[in-house]
């Protein structure tokens, strides 16, 4: 079982992990001695049992904030999932009804005569181009 010293509010410990641990302990180590910086930085110097007392209370409190946190995310989430899932059962909608426009008889009649009159002067051009 390898030995490893960490370090806690300027006070050094040895203790011991399962091989492969290292890496967690360490990190371990590392917030609880960021909590203990903070009663150090507040307090000032105090017993070893109590700091190590009070960083862990501390940890234990953010971790309980985390917990109540994942929580509620995953009450949202659950909710959100029940309503995606609700959508996803809906039947589709009935597709509208096109509806075809009808043109007016007079505009196909002003239309027709528009024409009528494009094509007469067209042919008024090219006698005139033929003429010249």
């Amino acid at each position: 079982m390898p030995n490893i010293t960490i370090t806690i509010g300027t006070r050094a410990f040895e203790v011991s992990c399962q091989p492969g641990e290292e890496q967690f302990l360490h990190s371990a180590a590392a917030m609880l001695d960021e909590e203990a910086q903070v009663l150090s930085d507040q307090i000032g110097r105090m017993p070893e049992g109590r700091m190590l007392l009070m960083a862990g209370l501390m940890l234990a409190d953010k971790t309980a904030g985390l917990g109540d946190r994942v929580r509620e995310l995953e009450a949202q989430l659950g909710e959100q999932e029940h309503e995606l899932a609700q959508l996803r059962n809906m039947p589709l909608p009935e597709p509208e009804q096109i509806e075809v426009a009808v043109v007016p008889p007079f505009v196909t009649d002003t239309l027709a005569e528009l024409a009528a009159r494009a094509e007469s002067l067209a042919a008024e051009v090219e006698e005139k181009a033929q003429a010249s």
